[in-house]
């Protein structure tokens, strides 16, 4: 039967050669998308505790909308070593993970890390590779072999003593292989402890006991056997009831739950206090991506099979009257399917093979196939066989029951309805694709929406680092005069956040005829006087911040969101205060300043000069026209001169904000990768379709040659039926592909929306691909000798 097989597909190369590009084509894709959606479901499972770690996180209600965050208060872990210690076998403060100077001598570098209590390495699922993972000495660190080698080179680092922010001193205890790239510590490239943080930042150190400051992260590692969902509800009021003596934070009505780590990654959405999925959602968006793109290849196969049908029919009646029976002509067109299948699967590999680095860097992944794990080649052959089994299933059910005695007088005809079936898969092929292409087009609106949108400052030569040592603040005036001298720089200032972040929520703040029920929360920044003048704010009312005026020190600008929510109709002049007695006044608006997502509204900030607030945020301000080639050598000459203990680690400003848009700009990107390939898969079977029917119906063609008709006429007579399906497949699609995506759509405050154009373009789109591949065939059915067509008669 295979060598009968192997002997009907060279028989007829090029539609062999349309049977295997086709499949192995859909079977590539499918292997590339199976392959990104294991490696999605893996996240974080090679941690030895997957199961057993969790982490603390909280609902709260502010002004009747519900958030959820893993911001926690500090004295939660230490309640929960106390009272819960049975439940609990690890609870591990973290700070944030956060870039910081790694120093060694001369050598220093900036790392991302996190300051965490003891029991990180176990948390984290480090592999230790020399020393432990211990952080019970205060003054101790963890390095990551590749932040070993960034640090000390060749140099064995254990037991050696280096700085952080080169105020803090730390011992190298252990360090530990680098934490693979689908785990939620992926970034996380040295540990130090939780305590030698602290030991330099007072104000945490300080806030100990209060349950009104929710600044850390909170990591547990469950007893064995303990019930989470029980353990969970039994932690839900444990803040609300620490607070009852503080009206305050009674007001946000925090509900603490357990998330495990299982759920991180692809549940990671909430809205209004419930989850609403996640990465999950392009795991299921993907994988029946991939599922339709195979389904188009096995349609292409079946399409091209039972096109046949009339060529093959003869055969079929000859074998059925030597004595055949059905079920050996099934299982002789199964095995046809099967020899198709496999040699796909061989073509499929090296297509994944060389498309795999690509496809990475797409996706931003670094998959890798175990190509010499058996197991990888007998899922692979299963998977060829699963598809030969589907592609040929139609085919060898419809061929196989042709009746010998018609046949063989010549009566057979296919009839007009034995290509039914084969125009609802061409439909189905096309929906598919006016689906992909629709969504396509919409995720690179919304992108290009948002992109579009006012941020509410000037970007162009913005750039910022990060002050590491938290004593800069009293050098920042001898910083600006030296950059200002260079001649390159416009302004320096400095600010408690990054102009993409914010860092600080503050509630407690009031102004005349607030509503009590009303909690006064804002976005702090506290800022230098330059700050606006560094990053170009657009003023509405009011004016910027002066070194002239002495009062400024007490005064503050907001932004159009905090006019609006404290119903200031007249701000200038009005006074806020804040929970701490401190009283501002308002000396300018300014247009909202989008720092947090593109997507989403812009919340109420306040912007106040406070000289013993941590600006830990530099920013400067190339001067427009000058060469980047020559500035920032210049200002890291200056920088370097006044504080040399700092890594001159600069970032655009332009490039954070644009690392917003990673996440749908990927999407997008592997969207219209998947819906170019399936538009291909279409249009390879429409044009084995189309070849089949001008050969088919070539004595009629030379008939109407002799007849007198013209090469338009024959181009219009074959093309009619595919231009009906198409117009049927965008019929469907275009409905349902609006729906879809104006679902998606709805999950952004700030979202674009579907204009008509999107529909028509990919109409047209569509058609012109599908008239581009019949025509090829058609005209050339129609330029052809009609002598040749009519000579066997």
């Amino acid at each position: 039967m295979i060598k009968f097989a192997l002997r009907t597909l060279v028989r007829d190369r090029t539609h062999s050669f349309i049977h295997i590009t086709g499949l192995a084509i859909g079977m590539a894709i499918a292997m590339l998308i199976g392959l990104w959606v294991r490696d999605e479901l893996s996240f974080d499972r090679e941690n030895p505790h997957y199961r057993r770690v969790a982490k603390l996180m909280q609902h709260q209600t502010t002004n009747g909308a519900i958030s959820s965050n893993r911001s926690m208060p500090l004295p939660l872990a230490t309640e929960l070593r106390t009272n819960y210690q049975a439940s609990f076998k690890r609870v591990v403060r973290a700070w944030w993970p956060g870039e910081h100077v790694l120093a060694f001598g001369e050598k220093k570098v900036v790392k991302r890390g996190r300051f965490m209590e003891p029991g990180a390495a176990e948390v984290m699922g480090l592999q230790m590779m020399s020393g432990d993972g211990g952080l019970n000495d205060p003054h101790s660190i963890l390095l990551s072999k590749s932040a070993a080698e960034a640090v000390f080179g060749n140099v064995d680092p254990v037991g050696k003593t280096m700085t952080i922010d080169t105020k803090m001193v730390a011992r190298v205890k252990g360090v530990y292989a680098d934490v693979p790239n689908h785990s939620e510590f992926r970034d996380v490239l040295w540990v130090a402890p939780f305590e030698l943080f602290t030991s330099v930042t007072p104000g945490i150190k300080n806030s100990e006991t209060n349950w009104g400051f929710d600044c850390v992260e909170t990591y547990v590692l469950l007893a064995d056997n303990v019930d989470v969902s029980r353990l969970s509800a039994s932690l839900r009021n444990i803040s609300l009831d620490k607070l009852k003596d503080e009206p305050l934070g009674l007001a946000y009505h925090p509900q603490v739950f357990i998330e495990p780590m299982s759920r991180w990654h692809l549940y990671g959405g909430w809205r209004n206090g419930v989850n609403v999925g996640g990465n999950i959602q392009f795991v299921w968006l993907f994988g029946t991506i991939g599922c339709f793109v195979l389904l188009l290849a096995c349609i292409n196969f079946m399409n091209l099979a039972t096109a046949r049908s009339e060529r093959r029919a003869r055969e079929v009646g000859i074998r059925k009257a030597i004595g055949s029976m059905r079920g050996q002509l099934v299982l002789q067109f199964y095995c046809e399917s099967m020899v198709v299948a496999l040699a796909a699967l061989l073509v499929a590999s090296g297509l994944v093979l060389l498309a795999l680095p690509f496809f990475n860097s797409l996706a931003d992944k670094r998959i890798v196939v175990g190509w010499g794990n058996p197991l990888v080649w007998v899922l692979g052959v299963g998977f060829a066989l699963f598809t030969g089994l589907l592609a040929g299933s139609y085919p060898a059910i419809y061929l196989s029951s042709f009746r010998p005695v018609a046949v063989l007088k010549g009566a057979f005809k296919a009839g007009h309805w034995a290509g039914v079936p084969r125009r609802v898969l061409v439909v189905l092929q096309f929906t598919v694709s006016v689906l992909l292409i629709i969504g396509t087009i919409v995720v690179y609106r919304q992108i290009r929406y948002a992109k579009d949108r006012p941020v509410g400052y000037d970007q162009g030569g913005l750039i910022s680092m990060t002050i590491h040592d938290r004593e800069f603040a009293g050098h920042m005036e001898t910083l600006r005069q030296a950059l200002l001298q260079t001649g390159r720089v416009a302004e320096t200032a400095m600010a408690s956040s990054s102009a993409t972040t914010i860092w600080d929520v503050w509630s407690g703040y009031s102004w005349k005829g607030k509503d009590p029920a009303i909690i006064g929360e804002f976005s702090s920044i506290a800022v230098s006087p330059s700050y606006g003048k560094a990053l170009g704010w657009q003023f509405v009312a009011g004016r910027d911040f002066s070194r002239e005026m002495a009062t400024d020190s007490s005064a503050a600008i907001i932004n159009e969101s905090a006019v609006a929510f404290t119903g200031l109709k007249h701000p200038i002049g009005e006074r806020i205060s804040r929970w701490d007695g401190k009283v501002f006044t308002v000396i300018g608006v300014v247009r909202d300043v989008v720092m947090t997502s593109p997507y989403e509204r812009v919340e109420s900030a306040i912007y106040t000069l406070e000289k013993d607030y941590n600006l830990l945020f530099l920013f400067i301000k190339i001067k427009p026209g000058e060469a980047l080639a020559a500035a920032l050598p210049a200002i890291r000459d200056a920088f370097q001169r006044v504080a040399p203990s700092e890594a001159f680690d600069y970032r655009f400003t332009d490039d954070e904000y644009a690392q917003k848009f990673a996440t749908e700009t990927r999407i997008g990107t592997i969207a219209a990768f998947f819906a170019g390939f399936a538009l291909f898969i279409s249009g390879l079977g429409i044009f084995g379709l189309a070849s089949f029917m001008a050969e088919q119906r070539r004595k009629e063609i030379g008939v109407r040659r002799v007849l007198g008709g013209s090469v338009v006429h024959i181009w219009g007579l074959l093309s009619r039926e595919f231009v009906v399906l198409v117009g049927l497949s965008f019929a469907i699609g275009g409905p349902v592909g609006y729906y879809a995506m104006h679902r998606w759509l709805e999950g952004y405050v700030y979202h674009a929306g579907i204009p008509w154009w999107v529909f028509a373009a990919t109409g047209m789109g569509v058609m012109v691909v599908t008239l581009v591949t019949v025509s090829w065939q058609s005209v050339r059915a129609a330029l052809m000798n009609p002598v040749d067509a009519l000579r066997s008669e």
